[in-house]
């Protein structure tokens, strides 16, 4: 949990002068009983006014410039605690877009989310009650015993006893709470997974009628998290009741010890509602002791959930040999590459021996899980190869700058994805500083300018949570124009024209060819039809190459690919 300090190092005055205000407060606190004391033993009991006003009057100082030091304390604390959380959480999403695609499944969105938010916010907290409470806590409790010494030897033992009872209570709940506060937080991520589950495929939930199902996983993610809250609470609200429990037991024994003590003339009125308003300081802090372990015991779960992603070793990382590099993009070359998702998985790409010439157009087809994305997602290095060399321009993909190497490829996953925002927003992605000419441009080559033309705001369109407000096959001709407008030195298209009619997919294509003709091309497609004006084409099975090269060629030399051709051909003849 402290190594996550170092985030907080620019609020170092904050963090120390916080405390500081706090712990003056703490002193007038301390003192405030015993001008009361006086204030009654004096003032009162031998009515004299003067000594009444003087003493109300310091008792009145004291609690307006305690007053002042809180404020400044809480606002020191506001202010470190915001700024930790924020540069801690903008130093785990820096981390999160570092991991390879391999580490973020390993970890998984949804829980990724909630160490993001809900366990940053722990910290936060946490942090904010270090300040503001860490040092007063302690030096009340033993400041009431001390004063309660000052007044009254046997008294201030009385206060002693007192300590290693309510302490020993303390330890035993915070040994059931800890690990009770660690699953609070998986039950936490279990429940945030099936609602994201269930809001990301609410379409298919209705398609199959499983609502009712999915309800009930829902519920019962709910009801586990309900359940695990209840159990920590139960054993949490343990500690106010117990902690006033002692408290008043004690500020009974210490009425009656000191009636007699007032009774023998050894100790006065004044001096009693002093140790008494020490007992009740004493026991207040405490509880907020008590209160301060729960926030801590809560943080350093959460510490560690966010540490084990900033700690992670990132297998996609520059090496001392890419940072001397500065290369350009050429031929990529696959070496007997050999590609597993786990080390105790099956090979998912096999032997994978080719070239792809630069400026050329590849395409590749296969089966559904023959490992067509998986091959292209080699080349940004999404993943690392497990065997073998990924070479572009001569150069091993390993040696190449990563921020580099992502800037010269452009890929178009299967599902479209669209953000927030406005059509002009979303190309702008590819391109931050894109013109309205660069965006047009590019809508034209994605053959959607028509239709983004006809739309009341051009460019300016709102874009829904998705894209939702556009059709699949607008979705996908504009994800291609924000790939398109940055003038990628390689395209990868992942079966992203499936939602396409054969002409707006033949238009695209030509469009490719003539206004992209320096840019390699790589065009993932189930349909024939699309790939067969490849310069080659790639057939996959199994994670095997099982044939390479143009239409006419894999016609005569590829079972596979035949098998293909005859399956679309019987559909078209079918229809």
């Amino acid at each position: 949990m402290f190594g996550l300090l170092k985030y907080a190092k620019n609020y170092r005055k904050q963090i120390i002068l916080g405390p500081v205000f706090k712990f003056l407060e703490a002193c007038f606190e301390l003192v405030l009983p015993l001008f009361m004391a006086h204030l009654v033993d004096v003032g009162i009991r031998q009515n004299d006014r003067q000594t009444v006003i003087e003493m109300a009057l310091w008792m009145l100082v004291m609690s307006l410039v305690g007053l002042f030091f809180v404020m400044i304390c809480q606002y020191y604390a506001s202010v470190a605690s915001q700024g930790f959380g924020t540069e801690l959480r903008n130093q785990l999403m820096k981390k999160i877009n570092q991991l390879s695609h391999k580490e973020l499944n390993s970890f998984g969105t949804d829980t990724l989310i909630t160490r993001i938010t809900n366990d940053i916010n722990q910290l936060q907290l946490a942090l904010a009650m270090f300040i503001r409470l860490v040092i007063r806590t302690p030096f009340l409790s033993i400041g009431s015993v001390v004063m309660a010494f000052y007044i009254d030897v046997q008294m201030g033992f009385l206060f002693l006893l007192l300590l290693p009872i309510f302490s020993l209570i303390l330890f035993i709940i915070i040994k059931v709470t800890v690990p009770l506060y660690q699953k609070v937080q998986e039950y936490l991520d279990r429940l945030n997974r099936q609602i994201s589950q269930n809001l990301s495929g609410v379409r298919v939930i209705r398609a199959f009628a499983r609502k009712e199902t999915e309800q009930r996983h829902v519920d019962k993610a709910s009801d586990d998290l309900g359940d695990i809250y209840i159990r920590v609470s139960n054993v949490s609200a343990l500690l106010t009741p117990l902690t006033t429990l002692i408290m008043n037991v004690g500020i009974l024994f210490l009425l009656y010890f000191s009636g007699l003590k007032v009774s023998f003339g050894s100790l006065q009125q004044g001096e009693v509602l002093a140790l008494i308003n020490y007992m009740n300081q004493m026991m207040l802090a405490l509880i907020v002791a008590s209160n301060l372990v729960v926030i801590f015991t809560r943080a350093a779960a959460s510490a560690n959930r966010v540490n084990e992603v900033l700690t992670v070793e990132s297998q996609l990382t520059d090496t001392p040999e890419s940072a001397k590099t500065s290369p350009q993009f050429g031929d990529i070359t696959f070496d007997h590459v050999d590609f597993r998702y786990e080390p105790e998985a099956g090979l998912a790409l096999e032997n994978i021996n080719f070239t792809i010439p630069k400026g050329s157009i590849l395409g590749i087809t296969g089966p559904t899980g023959s490992g067509k994305s998986t091959l292209t997602q080699l080349i940004p290095r999404f993943y690392d190869v497990s065997a073998g060399n990924l070479f572009i321009n001569g150069i091993n993909v390993r040696d190449w700058p990563l921020f580099t190497l992502r800037q010269q490829v452009a890929s178009v996953p299967q599902t479209a994805v669209l953000f927030t925002g406005t059509i002009r927003e979303n190309l702008q992605w590819g391109k931050p500083n894109a013109t309205d000419e660069d965006c047009w441009e590019a809508l034209a080559i994605a053959q959607c300018k028509e239709f983004v033309e006809q739309l009341d705001q051009g460019l300016d369109t709102p874009v829904n949570e998705g894209g939702k407000n556009f059709s699949g096959g607008q979705r996908q001709r504009l994800t291609i124009a924000r790939a398109l407008i940055r003038k990628p030195h390689l395209l990868i298209l992942d079966d992203s024209l499936s939602a396409l009619d054969y002409q707006t997919d033949l238009n695209l294509r030509r469009a490719l060819q003539k206004e992209r003709a320096e840019t390699t091309v790589i065009l993932i497609s189930q349909r024939v039809s699309s790939i067969a004006t490849a310069n080659q084409i790639l057939v996959l099975d199994s994670g095997k190459v099982a044939g390479l090269g143009t239409h006419e060629e894999l016609l005569t030399s590829s079972k596979e690919y035949q098998e293909i051709v005859a399956s679309q051909e019987e559909d078209t003849h079918a229809n």
